[in-house]
């Protein structure tokens, strides 16, 4: 398993734009099963906003709790992006917690 996560994340660092996607189609079908790889990828990563992106996707994908707390964490983002993909990964997660942490943002004006 850890192979295929390793190669699917090669690809997503590619410059050719197909391999890129197939690399994060490849991960999507398994996002659930490494959620904490997903983490910490994203954490590590600062230099490619579109692969931050992506993971994110990814991460919300899982619809996993352990996501809970990257997702709401980018609510505050000044990264609109990185913000909308936490809006969509906590909305798929629908736990209680997702929701509140949907509900502070929207009441303190983070998010819309």
């Amino acid at each position: 398993m850890a192979d295929t996560f390793d190669t699917a994340l090669g690809m997503m660092r590619r410059a050719d734009r197909q391999t890129r996607e197939d690399g994060f189609q490849l991960l999507l079908a398994s996002a659930a099963e490494h959620v904490g790889e997903l983490i910490a990828e994203f954490e590590r990563e600062t230099e490619d906003h579109g692969l931050r992106c992506w993971l994110l996707e990814l991460i919300g994908a899982a619809a996993s709790p352990e996501a809970l707390p990257v997702l709401a964490a980018q609510l505050d983002s000044p990264d609109e992006a990185l913000r909308s993909w936490a809006i969509r990964g906590l909305e798929r997660l629908n736990t209680p917690e997702a929701r509140t942490a949907l509900w502070r943002a929207r009441a303190n004006g983070t998010i819309t």
